[in-house]
């Protein structure tokens, strides 16, 4: 009895032993949560390395978990439910900024304040891309009455937003600058500054009314029709067909597979120029007619051969080719072959432009190919692309 009693009573010391030991030191500081890195954003870095023709530099190794600080030392997250997201890490990950708002407002489609909000942003990619200063952008069309414009100001200003706008009507764009002004919020007139600048130039007022309102010049013009027909035409002259009518073409495009001839010949068209597109193949004869048209209708596009053989892959597993048509197509010997190919035919056509398309939007592509068309065809000391209203 005695025996267990000393036991006890040891066992007793050692337990407190232990506990004061345990209150003595220090609480260990709580281990770093780790979330996997967004996949969206993995995704967006992967297609900009690809249209830039590189891998993008990014810290660490592939698939490194975004490290989270301890409860109390976390950097701002964003509310997901103010921007209509669902806070979903697997989904987006964790922003470690919070998001500012650039609200677009226009009195009709809303096109001009949401390409020229792009272009701006473009000049950020470096910041964007890494969600260092990330951005939520929100366009309200169709604004024409001063009480739905008061409210997206007011809203703008809850929320810490910038607001851009094109409105038409003067009174409205006075409207939203002094609503902006009075609640200090940031904005920019896009439309007005440029509007006044041409009505001073020209000595005529402007109409105030928005693209497509009553009042204005009826939609289906002269220049509607020539669009649709330039539409039509290219869809039917795309990937080499009817190469018997290439010389009614005002654009043609020669280029190997998956280097762009098909947008590119599509948003040449909603311009209103009819584009025809001549894919080359190694081993395969081009049509005669090609070389019959105006050279100078003619363009060549050339690629990077690593992006085009990282666009052929994707497009190969996306159409369900065996492994030995994919290798075929998208392997790198063939691929180096094939524009080597092409190479060597732009060679024989000297007044060909050769444009080269990697890490270009289709725009930019479009605006090079534009340029020299206009150039050519007005015979201009300075490039540039004419147009007349």
């Amino acid at each position: 009895m005695l025996a267990c009693s000393t036991v006890c009573h040891r066992c007793l010391q050692v337990k407190a032993t232990s506990a004061d030991t345990n209150l003595s030191e220090p609480e260990a500081e709580p281990k770093a949560r780790k979330l996997k890195a967004s996949p969206q954003l993995k995704r967006w870095s992967r297609a900009r390395a690809l249209r830039s023709g590189h891998r993008l530099e990014r810290p660490g190794h592939r698939g490194e978990a975004l490290e989270l600080k301890p409860r109390g030392q976390q950097t701002k997250e964003v509310d997901y439910s103010e921007h209509g997201q669902e806070g979903n890490d697997d989904d987006y990950g964790v922003y470690v900024a919070t998001a500012k708002s650039i609200y677009m407002v226009s009195d009709g489609t809303g096109w001009t304040a949401e390409h020229s909000v792009s272009a701006a942003l473009g000049q950020f990619d470096h910041c964007l891309v890494d969600r260092g200063c990330p951005v939520n952008t929100h366009l309200f069309s169709g604004i024409d009455d001063a009480e739905k414009l008061m409210a997206i100001i007011k809203q703008a200003a809850k929320e810490g937003a910038m607001v851009v706008y094109t409105l038409a009507d003067p009174s409205m764009a006075e409207s939203a600058k002094q609503a902006c002004k009075l609640w200090g919020i940031p904005s920019t007139d896009i439309l007005g500054p440029i509007t006044e600048a041409i009505a001073s130039h020209l000595g005529v007022s402007p109409s105030g009314l928005p693209r497509g309102a009553s009042g204005r010049s009826s939609a289906l013009s002269e220049e509607y029709f020539r669009r649709i027909e330039a539409v039509e035409f290219t869809i039917k002259h795309d990937d080499g067909a009817l190469p018997q009518s290439l010389h009614k073409a005002n654009i043609i495009l020669a280029g190997v597979s998956r280097t762009g001839k098909t947008p590119l010949s599509i948003y040449l068209s909603q311009k209103g120029y009819k584009v025809a597109n001549v894919p080359i193949v190694m081993g395969v004869d081009l049509p005669k007619t090609l070389f019959e048209v105006d050279p100078e209708k003619v363009f060549g596009l050339t690629i990077n051969p690593i992006v085009l053989q990282t666009i052929r892959k994707a497009r190969a597993k996306s159409l369900g080719f065996s492994g030995e048509a994919r290798s075929s197509y998208s392997e790198m010997d063939y691929v180096r072959q094939e524009l080597e190919f092409a190479r060597r035919i732009f060679s024989q056509n000297p007044v060909w432009p050769v444009i080269e398309v990697t890490g270009k939007a289709i725009e930019e592509t479009a605006a090079v190919i534009l340029r020299l068309y206009h150039d050519r065809k007005h015979k201009c000391t300075m490039p540039r692309i004419s147009k007349r209203y």
